[in-house]
């Protein structure tokens, strides 16, 4: 019996920021078998895709080239005849100079059914976030892109430099930075004018974004002053003068910091984001990834006893969803736990995703750490009450102490634990010139400190280092780090408050 015929989806990435990816490009992400990609715009996209997925580096730069054009088009191929759903990940645009055309005929020709998703192309996004419009009223009502990568000092090429510089409107050149002298040269000798507002935008749209404005005859001599390089996009018209006037990227109050996020994969994203949102570069080094115990005794024990318990403590959000998990692998749900039951959350976080579940906490303390929790029970009498901990293995004893010197019949549960994560070199060395490195947990320290070593070792003696909170700060000094900005409030905002608090500081 023949593989049925699987199909490939020509997704464009995008410019570089992981938001302006389209929704269709995110669905096929997450449901691909297989993706091959590009080496520009796609590593911001590797969380979106699905952890199962076959991986393919299809990537070109300068002097190396992972595959042929004609070689991925026979990888898509390939894949599709295994019956994959593959998705062809193309920085930008697949059919702006993406070469997506030829990959649609390949696959036409091979009979394999694909479908093309547009993604939004840098032409005109690394120029926005540049504040720069390509289109203006009364400035310029038309644009042109143009590639840059042909010699123009050659003789032959396809691209008139003579000719477009007569033509009105913003020109817009993308891989030109190799040959910005010949290009501005052909321009000006075409009747371009000399002194023109241009630009040019290297890593538009990303936190590494960096601008220089100039006139047309200045311009290369601009940016190898300032040391810019490729990928960028050039833009030459009376539209790069509105740079000053509608720039808006700098105004962000992390803009130009790289800030590290060491939590687990799963957990990262929220405060990823919120980070890019506020300006920051950010690197994802998970450093630690949650691991569920599927079973064991004492949670076969948990789950047939859960409506006896009349108290019932969690303390993460990892905990509360692998409480339900398990839950619902006995056949069990929120409606098993006894109403009468007190829910304990450790914080607002854990609080919320307990609501979530139906279960409205009774209890959460004014400190978010387990010291906070004993607190706020000090005064209750809890002599021969059964109560449920569910939460890491290897955590502090402190809160199940604690809870038994206080008369409690506590039942711990271990449902998950966190182990070692080993993030791929090139992360690592990004870290090492980071701004800030968060710490949102214990583990999260004491794996880091396994990889790179404590403090200035690190990260080159520049990065300060954010703790959540004190039990991670005492952690974090245990093992010679340097402790500069602690969360007042020891949640994910609270976190991102005090980091704010010391850049503006800074």
């Amino acid at each position: 019996m023949s593989t049925p015929v699987g199909h490939v989806a020509l997704v464009g990435a995008g410019p570089g920021d992981p938001g302006l990816l389209t929704v269709r490009g995110r669905e096929l992400l997450g449901s691909a078998e297989a993706v091959v990609l590009d080496r520009l715009g796609t590593a911001q996209l590797i969380p979106f895709i699905n952890p199962s997925a076959r991986l393919v580096d299809a990537g070109k730069a300068p002097g190396r080239q992972a595959l042929t054009q004609d070689q991925t088009n026979r990888t898509l191929v390939d894949l599709a005849r295994e019956g994959l759903r593959v998705v062809r990940l193309k920085g930008g645009d697949p059919f702006v100079f993406g070469r997506g055309g030829e990959e649609a005929i390949a696959l036409r020709d091979a009979g394999i059914p694909y479908e093309v998703v547009p993604g939004i192309t840098s032409s005109i996004a690394a120029p926005a976030y540049a504040g720069i419009p390509v289109t203006h009223r009364a400035v310029a009502t038309s644009f042109t892109v143009v590639t840059g990568h042909e010699d123009p000092t050659k003789d032959g090429d396809q691209t008139d430099w003579e000719v477009l510089a007569r033509v009105p409107g913003t020109l817009v050149v993308l891989m030109g930075m190799g040959r910005l002298q010949g290009i501005a040269d052909r321009l000006i000798a075409g009747g371009r004018p000399a002194d023109q507002p241009a630009a040019a935008v290297q890593w538009g749209t990303t936190p590494r974004q960096r601008q220089v404005v100039a006139t047309l005859a200045t311009l290369p001599a601009a940016v190898a002053e300032a040391g810019l390089g490729n990928p960028a996009v050039v833009v030459i018209g009376d539209v790069a003068g509105l740079s000053g006037s509608v720039g808006w990227l700098g105004d962000r109050p992390l803009a130009g910091r790289r800030v590290v996020v060491t939590r687990a994969r799963a957990q990262a994203s929220g405060l990823s984001a919120s980070l890019a949102r506020l300006g920051a570069e950010v690197v994802e080094l998970p450093v630690i990834r949650v691991a569920p115990i599927a079973s064991s005794p004492d949670i076969d024990a948990m789950a047939a006893r859960i409506g006896e318990y009349r108290m019932v403590v969690l303390t993460s959000v990892n905990g509360v969803e692998q409480l339900f998990a398990r839950l619902r692998d006995h056949g069990r749900d929120a409606r098993s736990i006894s109403p009468d039951a007190l829910a304990v959350a450790i914080g607002p976080a854990t609080a919320e995703a307990l609501d979530a579940h139906g279960v409205v906490p009774g209890l959460v303390p004014e400190r978010f750490v387990a010291e906070g929790i004993l607190e706020a029970l000090g005064g209750r009498d809890l002599t021969g009450v059964t109560v449920l901990v569910a939460r890491a293995r290897g955590s502090r004893p402190e809160l199940v102490d604690g809870l038994r010197a206080l008369g409690a019949d506590v039942h711990e549960v271990h449902l998950y634990e966190t182990l070692a994560e080993a993030p791929p070199e090139q992360e690592l060395e990004r870290a090492r010139d980071a701004d800030y490195l968060t710490f949102t947990a214990s583990s999260t320290v004491r794996r880091f400190v396994d990889l790179l070593g404590p403090g200035g070792a690190a990260t080159r003696g520049r990065g300060r280092v954010v703790s959540i909170g004190p039990v991670t700060s005492a952690t974090a000094r245990e093992l010679g780090m340097d402790v500069q900005v602690e969360a007042a409030e020891h949640t994910i905002p609270g976190l991102l408050d005090a980091l704010l608090a010391d850049a503006a500081g800074g």
